[in-house]
């Protein structure tokens, strides 16, 4: 039974009357104690045609009357219409006193007896969007003789400050992951942990889990796997990596040879991706900008270039050889799973593609599932040179290509992952934000004997289903439809935490009532995070 509901106050007479805001509903008269807590204005008693949270009565038979807990804002304005919306959609926002106080010892340091590798003289460096907060990746690369080029993907060893059972571990299952929507974030581990004490920012010795590779071209010639301390060098953002690509700002020492390593390694990991079939897609995503009021000024779409991909292709890279080792020591973990398409779903993409002017690869009769997953990759490369060649369509074509797809999901069985066109998957590069990685580095610890407690083999069948179900519910902050215009500003797209989550519809808007706009308040996800670019990003799959 629900606790509470986001409603907006009405004065009718001498009593005050709370309208559901987000889901239609009966209006309840409510008493108007409770104060301001956490709204706006301070300490001011709730009045008309204020945004808030209302505690409803628990148990039947009882009689009290519903009450204002807490001032949210003004309906008008995004920032309160968002984070009321997250309240609405049952997120916390924030962490029991118990938990928080257990992460900040948790944050004072890690058990200095378990071995690390240093590679404090390393040079690395971070590649993320310009308003990140958690930095849970970092990456190394050096050109070796031959044609060698050594990569060195550094993850935050979450796993060194949250214990099996703790109540900090608790409750990141419970969340499962971090949700994030424009201008806000649910984050699944406190701030004492997830921006600052696992976060790899430069100029701080971090703990890490290091992934090695050597490639020649895109083929993993040694993978290698510890526990190192790090150090970044330098915080570097999209922009200013494709600038420095562009020939537009000098890359600066000493993390200039590591960059170029690394886009040599990206290149060639790319390249054979697509040649092995590998799905194709980009889609563009919003990115919000906030006044001081707290309304949207502006929403521009965040184009995925030559610096996405370049983390993306190592951390697929690290993700696989990861998922290798686990899969070939049977040991239990949870795979990112997904599925071949069903043959019918990719006759009927093929249809409508070819009734709208894309071109089409011939298809199979009859097709199998295999079949049909390798025509996948070929139509999404038909249809990104469309889009290319045409400059338009992007989000619809997308969109279309993405429901012909099944829903990506997490398993103890590796049933491996037809998008990326690999045998063996698994989410390991953002244990801060998402509960499977964390998962997956204790089972990796413990495979290499690095002092951790491996995971439990019965509990992981429940886990990947909780975990699969908690990340569309959280990532998407749910699809609800406000009946007030939040802020007079543009809306954005739907943005899944799986990031298209498989083409997930936008909401639609309530018809317009008298008196007030009533539209839609689309689903998107927040500038302090946003998705990285390709196939991972629309699938959730990073």
């Amino acid at each position: 039974m629900r606790e509470t509901l986001v409603a907006v106050l009405e004065r009718r007479g001498r009593f005050m009357v709370a309208e559901p805001l987000f889901e239609r509903g009966r209006r309840l008269t409510v008493e108007p104690t409770g104060g301001g807590r956490g709204g706006r204005r301070g300490d001011q008693r709730p009045r008309h045609g204020d945004m808030v949270l209302v505690g409803l009565p628990g148990g039947r038979g009882r009689r009290e009357a519903p009450r204002v807990l807490r001032v949210l804002g003004s309906p008008r304005v995004a920032r309160d219409v968002i984070e009321a919306l997250m309240l609405e959609s049952g997120l916390r926002r924030g962490f029991d006193p118990a938990v928080e106080h257990e992460a900040r010892e948790a944050a004072r340091g890690v058990d200095p007896g378990v071995s690390r590798r240093d590679l404090r003289e390393l040079p690395t460096l971070t590649i993320d969007p310009p308003s990140a907060r958690d930095f849970d990746d970092a990456i190394s690369a050096r050109e070796l003789e031959g044609g060698t080029v050594r990569v060195w993907v550094h993850i935050a060893d979450v796993a060194a400050h949250v214990a099996p059972g703790s109540l900090v571990d608790r409750e990141a299952h419970r969340r499962a992951t971090s949700v994030y929507v424009p201008g806000a974030v649910e984050a699944m581990l406190p701030e004492e942990l997830s921006a600052d004490a696992c976060s790899l920012v430069p100029g701080r010795d971090r703990a890490a889990v290091t992934v090695e590779l050597d490639l020649r071209g895109a083929d993993v010639r040694r993978a290698a796997f510890f526990r190192s301390v790090v150090r970044s060098d330098a915080r570097l953002d999209y922009d200013q990596v494709d600038r420095i690509f562009a020939n537009r700002e000098p890359a600066r020492d000493p993390w200039a040879g590591t960059l170029a390593a690394a886009r040599a390694a990206a290149g060639a990991l790319a390249h054979a991706r697509r040649a092995t079939g590998a799905l194709v897609v980009a889609a563009p995503e919003p990115d919000f900008q906030f006044d001081r009021s707290g309304a949207v000024v502006s929403v521009r779409p965040t184009e995925q270039t030559e610096s996405h991909q370049l983390i993306e292709h190592l951390m697929i890279a690290a993700n696989e050889q990861v998922a290798t080792l686990l899969s070939e020591r049977s040991l239990p973990a949870l795979y990112r799973v997904h599925e071949r398409p069903e043959p019918e779903r990719i006759e009927r993409l093929v249809d409508a593609l070819a009734s709208l002017g894309v071109a089409t690869p011939p298809l199979p009769e009859p097709m199998s599932p295999q079949q049909a997953g390798d025509a996948l990759g070929e139509i999404s490369r038909l249809l990104d040179a469309h889009v290319r060649r045409s400059g338009r369509g992007r989000a619809g074509l997308t969109s279309l290509l993405l429901r012909s797809l099944k829903q990506a999901y997490y398993s103890p069985r590796n049933l491996g992952h037809a998008g990326l066109h690999l045998s063996r998957y698994c989410h390991f590069t953002s244990p801060i934000r998402r509960y499977p990685d964390l998962v997956c580095h204790r089972a990796l610890l413990a495979a290499i004997g690095a002092d951790e407690i491996a995971p439990r083999a019965e509990g992981l069948e429940e886990l990947g289903g909780w975990t699969s179900a908690r990340a569309p519910a959280r990532g998407l902050v749910g699809a609800k439809r406000a009946r007030h215009h939040p802020g007079g500003g543009p809306h954005g797209p739907d943005a899944s935490p799986g990031r298209c989550g498989g083409g997930g519809r936008r909401p639609r808007g309530c018809p317009p009532g008298p008196g007030r706009p009533r539209p839609r308040l689309d689903r998107a996800r927040d500038p302090a995070r946003p998705p990285r670019a390709g196939v991972e990003a629309c699938l959730g799959c990073r």
